[in-house]
């Protein structure tokens, strides 16, 4: 039996199906607009064209696809702005810049520091630092260590003599920092996210270079990778093993630069120690290998190149220690 609609309360009995089933059916046809109420009134229904059934149900869908398109268009649209922004701010700063004191080193590495997103690196000749240096590097430390930034820093083996950077290491080593030592050769340097290196403007220790050009920045954090390569744990305690091995390294150096023929002052800035102490490495050096003055000592040194027992001058005591290494004003730009 055809009928126009159908009473929602009385549905018709249709043979081979069940009561539940037709009600199925009904509930069916409902959801996918195939059956629409009869004035407005969900009392009776009637059937509805499976075209305009169709676009009922995908209007929303192409409502909500389109609302997508436009966010995602938003979206793309001030992504791209934040990108030629930040390339037009990259490329309006220079590639290598001064910065003529300590007030504006502190400025810029703090700035550095803040937005620093992967990793800092630092090597930091000189032997021991001073303390108001390491308390001015400590907050710096501490926050970008707290944000998942990789810390790696390089010193001389002098500094595992120095007490107040000692313990530095040790609690910037406890937040995931990474410390070595090396003999000597290295620069000062300080790298942020392989884009921007800060080195120490040659004659005048206040001062420092920002580098930016990529070439540069580059081949130096290339020279820091080899230097780390070759360099040692900072070991948090110096106990006496460790002071005669550091202390063995150490005159294996010396020897090295007394054989170029450098001087007293020379070598000590270079193995970050004072003169004084740098004198009386040489000195111990010159009483056994039994020098008369240093020409002799330079003549004897050299023919011991390439022999083994060269290794047996450098066999000390702990003793030899500690290094202090002056604290002067070139400290105030470091950062760590």
């Amino acid at each position: 039996m055809e009928r126009a609609d159908v009473p929602r309360d009385e549905l018709p009995e249709i043979d081979g199906m069940a009561a539940e089933d037709v009600a199925a059916a009904f509930h069916n046809l409902t959801e996918r607009r195939l059956l629409l109420p009869v004035g407005g009134e969900k009392k009776r229904f009637a059937a509805a064209p499976p075209d305009a059934a169709c676009e009922a149900l995908i209007r929303p869908i192409v409502q909500q696809a389109r609302t997508a398109r436009d966010a995602a268009d938003r979206l793309r649209g001030e992504l791209v702005s934040v990108y030629e922004n930040a390339l037009e701010r990259r490329l309006r700063q220079p590639l290598f810049e001064e910065l003529p004191d300590v007030a504006s080193v502190r400025r810029e590495l703090d700035r550095f520091a803040t937005e620093a997103r992967h990793e800092v690196l630092t090597s930091q000749p000189g032997g021991g630092r001073n303390e108001e240096v390491l308390q001015e590097a400590m907050g710096r430390t501490e926050a970008v260590l707290g944000r998942g930034v990789r810390m790696r820093t390089l010193y001389q083996h002098t500094a595992q003599y120095n007490p107040g950077t000692a313990a530095y290491v040790e609690i910037v080593t406890g937040l995931g920092a990474e410390v070595r030592t090396l003999g000597e050769g290295f620069m000062r340097m300080i790298a942020f996210d392989r884009e921007i290196v800060v080195i120490e403007q040659k004659g005048d220790a206040k001062a420092a270079l920002v580098v930016r050009e990529p070439s540069v920045v580059s081949f130096t954090v290339a020279a820091f990778e080899l230097m780390w390569r070759q360099a040692d744990p900072f070991p948090v305690s110096l106990g006496r093993a460790q002071a005669i091995r550091v202390s063995d390294k150490t005159k294996e150096d010396i020897i090295r630069l007394l054989v170029q023929g450098e001087s007293d002052k020379v070598i000590a800035r270079r193995m970050g120690m004072t003169v004084r102490t740098c004198q009386r490495h040489i000195a111990k050096i010159m009483e056994r290998i039994g020098a008369k003055s240093r020409v002799h000592a330079g003549y004897l040194l050299r023919e011991y190149e390439g022999d083994p027992g060269l290794a047996a001058l450098t066999e000390g005591d702990a003793d030899d220690g500690p290094h202090d290494p002056p604290a002067g004003d070139r400290d105030r730009s470091e950062n760590d």
